[in-house]
């Protein structure tokens, strides 16, 4: 009896050129920055053409020198800081989200698997309700926000210790728990906040992106965003071993806790410093490494500058519909990337159902 073939995976014949895919990515960026830096409310997008085209010296001279320099504000100013760091807290959250289910070995974890999100929305609910300061040029909401999501991993980390050993299942189950005991403190802050107070801790945890300027908040996530994407790019080749199994890759040469600990704490580092800025975003880090598994495959030396730009993008499109759709009233930007990653979500789950990483 002839032996039987094995089936191919799912979704191999999804894949397509690495390079060709972050061509496109790169285009899709770059369009979506100009558009949501050209549009919105208070500027009409002729006016907006005619100060992009005064800065040129191609044209735009006949605009009246108040107009213009009120247009240059909010462009420079207001509207294009919001842009550049909804780009870099997407990249990041769709970075950490690729390294996170790397990790875990699991499509289903994202970013905030280990309770990152959950530590700094208490964190910044603390600030809000008690705590008001300035360091270094940051408020008390993004540094409590940080110091909340970090301290938590940490704290993650350290209870899921076994023997010197981090086991995976161990530390996802007590990210669920810390972050549950995390949101139920948040909820008591909330309980004991007056209206106003209430207010602002419900649309930090909404996640937004309005009123970000480059300083502090661009200035803040930049860093956070460069080097941690950098970092997980350096430990691509690692990734793909962990895929095939602890025991597999310690027989290669792996130095595997070391390896699960530093990109842990890169991935956590790159959520933390994202939702700090911007408050809790979700399903960019979830839904954009899963889409570009399918488009890439899953090597990580393409994922991960796949995600970063397809992150990226998709954080600014949302953001411009979500300022777009009940203008001249706003939309906080995660129920926007919740209302399209929902559904796209499901839809992936029921097409191609479950699938490993290799």
């Amino acid at each position: 009896m002839a032996e039987a073939q094995p089936t191919a995976h799912p979704i191999e014949h999804r894949r397509y050129s690495v390079g060709l895919v972050c061509v496109l990515l790169t285009a899709a960026l770059l369009v979506a920055v100009v558009v949501s830096t050209l549009i919105g409310a208070g500027v009409s997008l002729r006016q907006a053409l005619s100060v992009v085209a005064a800065e040129l010296h191609v044209g735009g001279g006949g605009i009246d020198p108040e107009v213009r320099s009120r247009v240059e504000d909010i462009l420079w100013n207001i509207r294009l800081p919001r842009v550049v760091l909804g780009a870099l807290v997407g990249a990041a959250l769709g970075v950490a989200g690729a390294v996170m289910q790397g990790l875990f070995r699991n499509p289903m974890a994202g970013p905030f698997v280990v309770g990152v999100s959950s530590g700094a929305g208490l964190g910044a609910a603390i600030a809000l309700k008690w705590v008001d300061f300035w360091l270094l040029g940051f408020s008390s909401v993004p540094v409590l926000a940080f110091v909340g999501a970090s301290g938590v991993t940490i704290l993650v980390y350290v209870l899921s210790r076994r023997g010197g050993e981090v086991p995976i299942a161990t530390l996802l189950l007590t990210g669920i728990a810390v972050g549950s005991l995390c949101s139920a403190l948040t909820a008591i802050v909330i309980v004991l906040s007056d209206a106003g107070e209430v207010r602002g801790i419900v649309f930090w945890l909404m996640g937004r992106l309005s009123l970000r300027f480059w300083d502090p908040h661009v200035k803040m996530m930049l860093p956070y965003a460069l080097v941690g994407i950098a970092l997980t790019m350096l430990y691509a080749r690692d990734l793909n071993v962990l895929s095939l199994g602890d025991e597999s890759a310690q027989h290669l040469g792996l130095e595997v806790r070391r390896t699960k600990l530093i990109l842990l704490l890169v991935a956590s580092l790159l959520a933390a410093g994202a939702v700090a800025v911007s408050g809790v975003i979700a399903f960019v880090g979830l839904v954009v490494p899963h889409l570009m598994r399918l488009l890439v495959g899953p090597d990580h030396r393409g994922l991960i500058p796949a995600s970063a730009l397809g992150g990226a993008a998709l954080l600014v499109v949302a953001d411009l519909l979500a300022r777009m759709v009940l203008a001249p009233a706003e939309l906080p930007v995660g129920i926007m990337t919740s209302l399209l990653g929902c559904p796209f979500f499901l839809y992936l789950l029921h097409r191609r159902r479950a699938y490993d990483l290799r």
